[in-house]
Formats: structure tokens, C-alpha cells, sequence
């Protein structure tokens, strides 16, 4: 009766902690307002070879996405501007497990397909790490664009409607100009994006 009780416990405690990993995966953070800053950056979400070749992505849709960002870094290029690649890379024990259930392991520290996909080597001129979908948590992002004097961000990626909305949303949160790239992101399911994009619109994003 008491191994009973001990292991409904575990499985209780365990559940708790799983439960509280995927809601810290999934929330967008919150953070000091900004200063005024002149500075527009590209931003590129997950455009990893491990989600770039995942099937939930449609050849049509990855050739449009590509079509966009190199249209966009070329811009931004001619401009000055930065391209800043996000980069999915789970390290925390939690996270890894999460992962694992959720993601088939993909962008787990240590596994395969951590790098940009071929499409996009070579573009981007600062690299940051992230563990969960807001890659503002971590507090390196906020450092590189105070660095960086950016106060603009300009948004293409994966995946629409998590990875690159929470990041969004970590951006309004923290007083930046918003600007969802509309061709450069995609989404694993048809219209997933168009009520994010509205809910993100309602807060001040612009979708261009």
C-alpha cells in the first residue's frame, strides 16, 4: 500500500513538473521597456535544418520562405542592417524531455540538425541560442539588440504560430517595433498564422 501511494506521488510530482516545463516552453516573457533606438534587424526564427526539412513544411511553402528571407537579408545588407538567426536548442533537462515527447527529439542539444539549413548559411551575422518559443527568455537577445542600438525587428521563420508569435510578442512586451514579414513565415497547419498575426496586429505588429 505505501509503494502504491509512493509511486502515485512520483507520477503526481513528475506530472507537475512536465506540466510547469511545457508552460515555461510556451509563455512569452516579459521584460524592461526600451529605450528610444534607431536600428532595424532581420530576424530569423528557427531556420534550422532540423524543422526546415520536417514534412509538416510543404515544398511550396519552404520555397516561398526562402524566397523571402533572401530577398530580405539582401535588403538588409544593402542597409547595414543586421540579420540575427534564432536559433531552437534544448538544454534544459525538462525542456530536452518535453522535446522528446512533443518534437521526436528535434533541436536537442547534442542531436542532429542544430545548425541553419543550407538555404540560409551565411546570412546571419549574430547567432542566438534559445530553449524555449520566446527567444527573448534567455536575456542574450536583449543584450545583442542593446548592443546593436535596434529598435525595430523585421520577422520571418518558423514556426508562425509559436515560435515566431511568442518572440513577437516578447518584442511588444518590451516596447520594439514590431514587423511580421507575412511571405517569409510558415506554419504546419493552413491559416494557423492569420488569427496570431490579428491578435499581434491588436497589440501594434505590422504585417507587411
Amino acid at each position: 500500500m505505501a509503494y502504491t501511494e509512493g509511486l502515485a506521488i512520483f507520477i503526481f510530482v513528475l506530472a507537475l513538473w512536465i506540466w510547469s516545463r511545457m508552460r515555461a516552453l510556451i509563455r512569452p516573457s516579459q521584460g524592461a521597456r526600451i529605450e528610444p533606438r534607431p536600428g532595424t534587424a532581420i530576424l530569423l526564427v528557427n531556420l534550422q535544418e532540423a524543422f526546415w526539412n520536417d514534412a509538416r513544411y510543404t515544398g511550396d511553402q519552404r520555397a516561398r520562405v526562402e524566397a523571402a528571407v533572401l530577398r530580405e537579408v539582401t535588403l538588409a545588407q544593402h542597409n547595414d542592417q543586421p540579420v540575427i538567426a534564432l536559433r531552437q536548442e534544448y538544454s534544459d533537462l525538462g525542456f530536452r524531455l518535453v522535446a522528446r515527447l512533443l518534437h521526436g527529439g528535434k533541436a536537442v542539444r547534442g542531436g542532429p540538425g542544430l545548425g541553419l539549413a543550407a538555404p540560409f548559411v551565411g546570412m546571419a551575422d549574430h547567432m542566438v541560442v534559445k530553449q524555449v518559443q520566446d527567444g527573448f527568455e534567455s536575456g542574450e537577445l536583449d543584450t545583442v539588440l542593446r548592443a546593436l542600438r535596434i529598435g525595430r525587428l523585421r520577422f520571418l521563420g518558423l514556426a508562425g504560430e509559436h515560435d515566431v508569435a511568442k518572440t513577437a510578442q516578447g518584442a511588444l512586451n518590451r516596447g520594439y517595433e514590431v514587423e511580421l514579414v507575412s511571405d517569409g513565415i510558415a506554419t504546419a497547419r493552413d491559416g494557423a498564422f492569420d488569427p496570431v498575426a490579428e491578435a499581434l496586429g491588436g497589440q501594434g505588429a505590422r504585417v507587411v
